[in-house]
């Protein structure tokens, strides 16, 4: 009887633990089979809609979807071309901005965000309305050495005053090392200033840096690796130190390339489909 006991209990215990961890992360919705290279994905608070857009090869366009998971409608972005979107973001006003930053080879000289008013998004058809261009003020080589591939840029929030930007590390002898820049949310071309050093973990396909997210309150910053999120608890510039940086396990693989905060105790993470003509996934983490 005893022996039972103890197998009943450490059954409970499993059964326990397993639908912890099942909450924890859990997938809510698949994506549309034409939406398989989402690599960026904001909630936006004026709408209540998942904005998203896809990477480079992909129209310049917008896709809207209820946080149900049901894709709504297309906005087309017509006076700009997706050189590489990598990210979406946006400011406390509702405005959104684009990241065309994608420089894989580190090569790219015109790195911009773009800047899509709020009023203008019930639209159809829709043009920027602002233009940031940037460049690293310690990129002296287009492309730099092997070793010193840390230009590639998927990640970046967006602030009334300022875009920072979470540098992804392509370099050989990958050690998680990704920089911190900032740029002035403002018309021109401006040097991105860099601010912070940071690591992450040594594995490329689980440690490099693939997408941004910040909250409403503008006090948390998200990042996302394929099976990661990184916490930073943010006040100003000086909020980006090692010690400030959180992982979270996500104890799941796949091509993870967007996150946004929905709540500030719900993230929501997109991946990209691991077959030409599969389907992306949303999942859901809670970080109560």
């Amino acid at each position: 009887m005893k022996k039972h006991l103890i197998y009943l209990s450490a059954f409970i215990l499993f059964a326990c633990n397993s639908k912890s961890q099942e909450t924890h992360f859990k997938e809510v919705f698949s994506l549309d089979k034409k939406h398989n290279e989402i690599s960026g994905m904001t909630y936006h608070q004026p709408s209540q809609k998942f904005w998203m857009l896809q990477d480079k090869g992909n129209p310049s366009e917008l896709y809207v979807y209820t946080t149900e998971g049901t894709f709504e409608k297309t906005i087309t972005v017509k006076n700009q071309e997706n050189t590489d979107w990598e990210d979406l973001s946006q400011d406390q006003q509702g405005n959104l901005y684009i990241g065309n930053f994608g420089n894989n080879k580190n090569d790219r000289q015109d790195l911009r965000i773009l800047k899509v008013d709020a009023a203008t998004l019930q639209n159809n058809e829709v043009e920027s309305s602002q233009e940031t261009s940037f460049y690293y003020e310690d990129q002296q080589s287009f492309p730099p050495k092997k070793g010193d591939l840390l230009y590639d840029c998927e990640a970046f929030v967006a602030t009334k005053d300022a875009f920072y930007l979470f540098t992804k590390n392509r370099a050989k002898g990958f050690d998680g090392t990704f920089y911190v820049y900032k740029v002035p949310n403002q018309p021109g071309n401006f040097k991105a200033v860099k601010l912070a050093t940071l690591k992450t973990c040594d594995q490329y396909k689980n440690c490099a840096i693939t997408g941004a997210a910040m909250n409403a309150a503008e006090d948390k910053i998200a990042l996302s690796t394929h099976n990661k999120v990184f916490l930073i608890d943010f006040i100003n510039d000086a909020s980006f130190t090692q010690d400030n940086l959180k992982v979270v396990e996500l104890n799941h693989h796949s091509q993870k390339e967007a996150l946004t905060f929905k709540s500030d105790k719900e993230l929501f993470i997109s991946d990209e489909s691991e077959k030409a003509k599969g389907e992306g996934k949303v999942y859901v983490l809670d970080l109560n």
